[in-house]
């Protein structure tokens, strides 16, 4: 996919203050000269602080400071299992969510938590928002280097708020008015099969879903199938109110992939067999300036950081975004994802 054009900002350039946490100054709050709000960085005041015991006594303040910045990282406190990370997620959100109705390969490593992707380390992973194409997807996701990267693999991460303002107000508006449509197939040797998508071998199975959602679908030869579902690109968030651009528009655009993978797709299928690719709620093209203003619109606001072993990084789903830049392995970056949500208001 396109190679990401960060800013890449170093850590060790911040601004810190001491928050109190009852009668005891436990963390420090840290945040980029560069970037002062996005991520907000938190980590131990003091040895020997808990992450697990300090996020479950400190739930609504975390709750509050992500709505605020959107993102948060949490480094210094040696969150070393995977145990220990998913429980981290139940402190603040209850539990994690199992990965249904998938669109990346992810590998399920313990409980309700994944490889971040699964992807070969020489590509790059576009900036996107977890499952804003499924009529569910989560209002938070948790990632844990348990492995830094030899050489790159960077998360780059984005603000939706500063996204929104990018987009030029013609376009929202006519992806108000005409929607997205997402078209997927399944089956053909690229991309993920529909059981794994579905986590179903019974077509009866899929084929509800479907009729559940307002998915069309269609059975092709050979065990084939192809679907077709109309969303909107402009939602409100559930807390804040405030409109979010959030949308799989040019995440699954077959422009958006890099040349060599974009053209070995375009020459071996036929427009309608692509893996994915996106059109007008209508069925009509998305004109090639549109995706490139959205592809620019994103990208100008990614922030790339190194991680570092034990690092837990937590987004609001729908307020940031994320992305992978390619690596040299080792690298295990884990996901975990919670607090499911069905829009029933949408513009």
């Amino acid at each position: 996919m396109l190679k990401q054009q960060s800013n890449s900002l170093k850590l060790s350039n911040v601004k810190r203050k001491a928050v109190r946490v009852g009668d005891h100054e436990l963390i420090k709050i840290e945040y980029f000269h560069n970037s002062p709000n996005f991520p907000l960085v938190i980590k131990p005041a003091i040895k020997g602080v808990d992450l697990l015991t300090w996020a479950k006594n400190n739930r609504k303040f975390l709750q509050a400071e992500l709505l605020k910045y959107t993102a948060i990282l949490f480094r210094g406190f040696h969150v070393k299992s995977i145990e220990e990370f998913e429980q981290i997620i139940a402190a603040i959100c209850k539990e994690a969510l199992e990965y249904r109705y998938r669109a990346s390969p992810r590998t399920q490593v313990a409980g309700r938590i994944y490889t971040s992707t699964d992807y070969p380390a020489d590509q790059s992973i576009f900036p996107h928002n977890e499952h804003a194409y499924s009529p569910t997807f989560p209002l938070k996701i948790f990632f844990f280097c348990q492995t830094p990267p030899a050489q790159g693999g960077e998360t780059p991460i984005g603000n939706c708020r500063q996204i929104f303002a990018n987009i030029d107000t013609k376009i929202r508006e006519k992806f108000i008015e005409k929607k997205v449509m997402y078209m997927r197939n399944f089956g053909d040797g690229f991309g993920l099969p529909w059981q794994t998508v579905f986590q179903s071998e019974e077509k009866s199975k899929v084929e509800e879903y479907c009729y559940q959602n307002g998915i069309d679908f269609e059975w092709k030869d050979g065990d084939k199938l192809r679907t077709r579902q109309v969303g909107t690109a402009i939602i409100k968030h559930p807390i804040t109110e405030e409109m979010v651009w959030f949308n799989h528009a040019t995440f699954f655009h077959i422009s958006t992939l890099e040349p060599k993978i974009r053209n070995t797709l375009l020459s071996s299928f036929k427009e309608e067999d692509l893996p994915t690719n996106t059109y007008y709620g209508d069925g009509s093209v998305i004109e090639p300036e549109v995706l490139e203003h959205l592809r620019q619109a994103y990208q100008q606001q990614m922030v790339t950081f190194t991680w570092e072993k034990g690092d837990v990084l937590m987004l609001d789903n729908m307020l940031a975004i994320h992305a992978r830049n390619p690596f040299v392995p080792p690298r295990k970056i884990l996901v975990g994802m919670a607090e499911p949500y069905s829009p029933s208001v949408a513009v």
